[in-house]
């Protein structure tokens, strides 16, 4: 077929494509029931391998769909045997290992509600989830339990803590609960509108906010996984982040499992040569990554030529916006196009490049099939083509999060009008095509992860050297972005390059890892309004500008 207006490519049609999609959510459904236990039902799909796992110290074990829906069942009894029901929220501090799997969906099988959590949290994050959710439950291992116990006795909501290993007095053995357990478990009937799970997401200002997702969620993510991710049922899906990340926990998770593929989970630190070797140990056909990964991948000399990557068909990449160098030097070693998009938390990847789609290097695509976007301004106008704005989705997209819990407030100022604003700022171009300019407020996206300057400040100025503190993006070329600070020191303290690295570590100590300041910038006074706000746009853009990048 001839390409016609830059959208057409072999035998897709996006405009067919996007004016023939319709949306069936049936009243009642259950994203648990709908990622494995339907599959048993499948004499195709019931012992077909669902999760390959691999450990970096070598151990290794695989599930099939028939076993995640048993044991998934035998979860979800134990849940119900502690109590929990309909509604109930429960904390996931767990690393990518399949327990992650089994309890998200033993959580959502009798209408629980799971909050995946990252393992590098301190304790007073984990201690904020658990209070501001009300949890009753944390589930963890015996590495990541101490930030738990630290805070249990702060946390009145709190009831049970498992441990996936060896239990400490007053904890609970995930694999004993499991063990005395039914596998025939009564699924709660649950609608699609209602609660599933949440995930908490950072904002320029006050603490993360959860983010809460229905059960329709797996469904309203369809064109993610028909077009972007392209997922066809021999796949063998990997992404290379944490399940307690909302991408990964869609792409390589539920969205696979929903449309019968095969995932790779791998529970190790972040090496491009490990990846590649996994690629081609498992044979997989779909790689998720961030930007920073691609560039890290870019790295290893001759890789192409050192590991058989033959099976990998299909690349996609989000978290941050992927330059064009990175996407023609990918394609140039390995023949494959990786496809960007851009989502968030609260809705996800809806903005996409598709295969068969003329690709435009740097641009974000366009909206998948099903979904409607806009850029609009500051009050839900849409703005005519060419010019800045935020980018918006329709606020009946099925995909889209229901709220932020228990902030109200928080909640009615990402609506206006018939949209869901985002909070980023792009343009559409003549055809169509999206292209993000930046982020619409001084929040940090860096090596995909979402970072709070509010949140970085917050634990700085906790330092005793520490009088004021500033935090804005600076660019990088392998990070795309870094965190730096700049401070104003109280008397008695002299700035030097031994207090940079005892800040450095104070960060780390009382925060997750990512969000620690890469740089640090002394200085006597910061930029402010006249009621004393710290102006964060006037830093970043003079540290865009020192580092000349555009």
């Amino acid at each position: 077929m001839v390409r016609k207006g830059g959208h057409i490519v072999g035998d897709f049609d996006y405009f067919r494509e996007y004016r023939e999609w319709k949306w069936n959510i049936p009243e009642y459904y259950n994203m648990g029931y709908d990622a494995v236990d339907k599959h048993v039902d499948d004499p195709d799909k019931k012992n077909k391998v669902a999760l390959y796992w691999e450990h970096e110290n070598g151990e290794r074990r695989k599930y099939t769909f028939w076993e995640m829906s048993t044991l998934s069942n035998r979860m979800g009894n134990a849940l119900r045997g502690l109590g929990l029901k309909k509604g109930d929220r429960f904390l996931i501090r767990l690393p990518n290992i399949p327990e992650f799997q089994i309890v998200f969906l033993a959580g959502v099988k009798i209408g629980a509600v799971p909050i995946p959590s990252s393992v590098m949290f301190k304790a007073k994050e984990v201690e904020y989830r658990i209070n501001d959710s009300s949890s009753v439950l944390v589930v963890t291992t015996p590495e990541h339990v101490k930030e738990v116990e630290e805070v249990r006795s702060d946390c009145p909501s709190l009831e049970h803590v498992i441990v996936v290993g060896e239990p400490e007095e007053g904890q609970l053995s995930f694999y004993e609960l499991l063990e005395r357990s039914s596998r025939y478990l009564e699924l709660e009937r649950t609608r699609a509108e209602d609660m599933a799970f949440f995930c908490y997401t950072s904002g320029t200002t006050g603490m993360p906010k959860g983010a809460v997702h229905a059960h329709r969620w797996a469904i309203g993510n369809d064109p993610n996984a028909r077009y972007w991710q392209a997922f066809r049922p021999d796949d063998i899906v990997a992404h290379t982040g944490a399940l307690s990340w909302i991408y990964p926990l869609g792409n390589a998770f539920i969205y696979a499992w929903r449309h019968g593929a095969s995932v790779l989970l791998y529970e190790g630190r972040f090496s491009p040569e490990k990846w590649f070797e996994l690629i081609e140990r498992y044979q997989v056909t779909n790689l998720a990554c961030v930007p920073t990964g691609y560039r890290m991948f870019l790295t290893v000399k001759d890789f192409e030529k050192r590991w058989d990557l033959s099976t990998l068909r299909h690349c996609i990449s989000a978290g941050e916006p992927l330059n064009p160098e990175v996407i023609a030097e990918w394609k140039r070693r390995l023949g494959i196009q990786i496809y960007d998009g851009i989502g968030m938390t609260e809705c996800m990847v809806y903005l996409s490049n598709i295969p068969g789609m003329e690709i435009r290097p740097g641009s974000c695509g366009r909206p998948q099939p099903g979904h409607i976007c806009a850029i609009v301004d500051d009050e839900g106008n849409e703005l005519p083509q060419g010019e800045l704005g935020t980018l918006a989705v329709r606020k009946d997209d099925p995909g889209l999060f229901l709220e932020y819990w228990n902030k109200p407030e928080k909640t009615a100022e990402c609506f206006k009008k018939d949209w869901f604003l985002t909070g980023d700022t792009l343009f559409i171009d003549s055809d169509g095509y999206y292209w993000f300019s930046a982020r619409g407020d001084d929040l940090i996206m860096t090596a995909g992860y979402r970072v709070s300057p509010f949140e970085v400040e917050s634990t700085l100025i906790e330092h005793p050297a520490v009088l004021e503190a500033a935090v804005v993006s600076s660019p990088d070329k392998m990070r795309g972005v870094i965190v730096k600070a700049f401070l104003i020191l109280n008397e008695g303290y002299e700035p030097s390059e031994e207090l940079k690295k005892d800040i450095q570590n104070f960060m780390k100590e009382n925060a997750a890892p990512y969000k620690y300041p890469r740089e640090i910038e002394f200085v006597e006074q910061l930029p402010k309004t006249q009621s004393g706000k710290i102006k964060r746009k006037e830093l970043r853009e003079r540290e865009w500008e020192r580092k000349k990048v555009p």
